[in-house]
Order: C-alpha cells, then structure tokens, then sequence
C-alpha cells in the first residue's frame, strides 16, 4: 500500500471536493496510507480551527478517520531536515515523508512541487499523484 504525506493546502482543499477530495476517499477506502507527525496535525488542525471548519460534519468525519482508521502512520520523531529555504515550515512535511519511508509527499504549495523530489520521495500535485495511481 502506498504511503503518502499530505501537506496542509491538500487537506484544506479537500473539504471543497475535487482532486484532494479523491485523494481522502482513496484512504477511507483503504487505498493508501497518510502519514502524519505532530506537527502536521497541530497544522491541519489548526488551520481548520482558523478557518472555521471545526463545526463541519466533513471534519469530524476527518478527525475520526485519523482516529479510527487502520490505513494512518504517525512518527513522533522526525529528521531536521532544511530543504525548502523559501518556506522553511514546509520542511515539516519532507521530514515526516522521511521518517516513514514514504512513497509521495502530495502538495499543492508551490515551494514543494518546485523541489519535485527529496532522496527518492517524488512530490506531487494532486492531480500528478492521480494520474500516476491510476496508471
């Protein structure tokens, strides 16, 4: 089963359907597996606070597949990565990917994609991430 980080514009995006929609129901199917660190928890969750999300059936829906699901990786421990040096808080995502030997970083932030690759770890749109599962 692949492993696969989601940044957080990937998870946000996914409330309002589309590609980074897909890409949840792939793991509430099964498909593939999220990888997670504390600290992109601490980021989903508190950007969906921020944006209001708190009160939507979809995030806890969310927060119960994070709590439930057998398809979820978390690692309390991470690498120090420095590989995005335009967005430095991006590293957070490399690091998890890393740690747990993951096959894709998913992401819609454009100082990921730019790198399109850490060690072996492709990083991908969401829909390149599609495309290539479907292939």
């Amino acid at each position: 089963m692949l492993k696969v980080v989601l940044d957080t514009h990937v998870w946000i995006s996914s409330f309002f359907g589309g590609r980074p929609r897909r890409i949840i129901e792939l793991w509430a199917e099964g498909k593939i597996t999220i990888c997670l660190s504390p600290a992109i928890f601490d980021e989903y969750t508190s950007v969906m606070a921020r944006m209001g999300f708190t009160e939507s059936p979809r995030y806890q829906e969310y927060l119960a597949l994070i709590a439930e699901s057998d398809h979820i990786l978390f690692t309390a421990k991470t690498p120090s990565i420095q590989a995005v040096a335009d967005d430095p808080d991006d590293d957070k995502f490399i690091a998890c990917a890393v740690a747990l030997h993951c096959d894709y970083i998913i992401s819609g932030d454009k100082h990921l994609l730019q790198l399109q690759r850490y060690l072996h770890i492709p990083i991908l749109s969401p829909k390149a991430f599609l495309d290539r599962v479907s292939e």
